[in-house]
């Protein structure tokens, strides 16, 4: 038995679309298209239908403008970010965000200035200004 598909947020393919609208504000399907084709070649038919999927899902919003429809974000990028983290904090971390931080420290990936820019972010939010 199939799982229900969660709405909320985006497959690969439409989190690289939105990341296209995002950066651009929106746009005409060929425009969006031509955007999208810089990074992997797609035929224009699976744009409009991916778009028009996003739309129906409330990522997006459409208006037509002469004879093309123009596709805007409806969700803010900071929003999904919120939503999206939320979402891997509860299924993998346990709803636990120190647990999430913890292995994100741990990433021997994550440079020494990274980590200091984290700190430096942790304190402002803290309210403690000492390194």
């Amino acid at each position: 038995m199939r799982k229900k598909q969660d709405n909320s947020l985006l497959t690969e393919v439409e989190l690289e679309f939105m990341t296209v609208v995002w950066a651009t504000g929106g746009g005409t399907v060929r425009d969006l298209s031509a955007e999208l084709n810089k990074l992997q070649e797609r035929a224009y038919t699976s744009v409009a239908t991916v778009l028009k999927i996003m739309e129906q899902k409330g990522f997006l919003t459409s208006e037509r403008i002469d004879r093309s429809l123009v596709y805007r974000p409806v969700v803010p990028k900071a929003d999904y970010q919120k939503t999206t983290l939320k979402n891997l904090s509860s299924k993998l971390f346990n709803d636990t965000p120190a647990a999430l931080v913890a292995r994100l420290v741990e990433d021997e990936e994550v440079t020494d200035e990274m980590l200091v820019e984290m700190r430096a972010l942790l304190n402002e939010r803290l309210g403690d200004n000492a390194s």
